[in-house]
C-alpha cells in the first residue's frame, strides 16, 4: 500500500517554543488513520499545517508525490476542533453556503446537503438555526459540512467529540462508507477505544515527535508483552508457584500472567494439562491504550 499523503519531516516553533519536530507519517486511500496523542502533543498544528492553514518552519507535506498546492488543498474536507458554523443561519443555509463556495451549484448544493443531513439523522433539524442545536447536533453539522463537496481526503480534528452513542455509529459509518471509496480519511480523538476500533493505521505523537506508526495489527504484535490468558477447568492459583510466571490477575479457573525471560509458554501448557483440561490458552494482544501508554512514556 502507499501513502497518497505524506508528512516528511515537518517542525513547527511558536516562538521560542518547539511544538513539532521531523514529524514524518503517512495516510493510505481508504484506510482511517487514527492520529492520537495527548492534549499539547501536536495534533491540532500538525492537521493545520496539512490545510494549510499554519506554515510549517521546516519539512513538507504531500499529496501523491507532489507538495501540496492551494488548489489541492480546496478538495480536501476539513473538521477543525473548533467549531466554525455561522450561529445564525439554518442547518440547510449554512451547509450550502459551504457547498457554494466550493463552487457546487445553487440545486447541487441543496440536494447534497438534503442527502447529507439525511445520512447524518439531521433532517429534522435542517430548518432550524444552528445556535439552537445540542453540541452533537452541531458537530454533526461541522461533519456535513467536511463533506459537501466530496473530499477527495479527510482530516478530521476530534469528529467524535460530543457525540452520544448512536451518534458515533452514525459517523463511524459514513466514515468508513467515504473509505470504501478509496478516500484516505485522518482523523484523531481521545477516545483510545473507539480509535481501536475504527482505524485500520495508527500515529501516536507525543511532545511533538512521533512515537509510534503503522498498521493497528503491526503495532499491536509490535508492542506485544510475553503475556498469556489461560481458563483451565479448576483453579488457576497453582500458577502462583509456576518457575518463571507473574500474574497479572487471577479469577478461579481464568488467569492472566507474564512469562519471564528465557522460559517458554509451552512449559505453562504442559504444567496445566498435568492438572486437567484446559479450556483455552494464547497470547494477549495489547490494547492502544496500553500501547500509547508504552510509548509516550518512554
Amino acid at each position: 500500500m502507499t501513502d497518497v499523503l505524506t508528512v516528511d519531516a515537518v517542525s513547527r516553533n511558536f516562538g521560542d517554543r518547539q511544538v513539532l519536530k521531523d514529524v514524518t507519517f503517512g495516510v493510505t486511500a481508504g484506510r482511517l488513520t487514527g492520529f492520537v496523542g495527548a492534549n499539547g502533543a501536536g495534533k491540532t498544528t500538525t492537521m493545520r499545517i496539512i490545510l494549510g492553514v499554519l506554515a510549517a518552519d521546516q519539512g513538507v507535506v504531500s499529496w501523491r508525490g507532489a507538495p501540496l498546492d492551494r488548489p489541492t488543498r480546496r478538495r480536501f474536507g476539513y473538521m477543525p476542533e473548533e467549531r466554525g458554523l455561522y450561529p445564525k443561519m439554518t442547518v440547510t443555509d449554512q451547509i450550502v453556503y459551504l457547498g457554494r463556495l466550493h463552487g457546487l451549484g445553487r440545486d447541487d448544493a441543496r440536494r447534497r446537503t438534503a442527502a447529507l443531513l439525511e445520512r447524518l439523522q439531521l433532517t429534522e433539524r435542517a430548518g432550524d438555526h444552528v445556535e439552537k442545536l445540542s453540541l452533537g447536533n452541531q458537530q454533526r453539522v461541522q461533519i456535513a459540512a467536511a463533506l459537501i463537496h466530496d473530499p477527495e481526503v479527510l482530516v478530521l480534528d476530534e469528529p467524535f467529540s460530543g457525540l452520544d452513542p448512536i451518534a458515533v455509529e452514525t459517523v463511524v459509518g459514513v466514515l468508513r462508507e467515504r473509505a470504501a471509496r478509496g478516500v484516505p480519511v485522518l482523523f484523531s480523538s481521545h477516545q483510545l477505544e473507539l480509535v481501536e476500533r475504527l482505524c485500520d493505521d495508527l500515529v501516536i505523537i507525543a511532545d511533538g515527535t512521533i512515537r509510534a506508526a503503522g498498521g493497528r495489527a503491526e503495532l499491536r504484535a509490535s508492542y506485544a508483552l510475553p503475556r498469556y490468558a489461560i481458563e483451565v477447568a479448576a483453579d488457576a492459583g497453582w500458577l502462583r508457584d509456576q518457575p518463571g510466571v507473574t500474574l497479572v490477575s487471577l479469577d478461579g479457573p481464568r488467569a492472566v500472567l507474564d512469562l519471564d525471560a528465557g522460559h517458554d509458554d509451552q512449559e505453562v501448557l504442559r504444567s496445566a494439562l498435568a492438572r486437567g483440561p484446559v479450556r483455552s490458552f494464547g497470547p494477549v494482544q495489547p490494547s492502544l491504550a496500553e500501547i500509547f501508554r508504552e510509548v509516550v512514556s518512554a
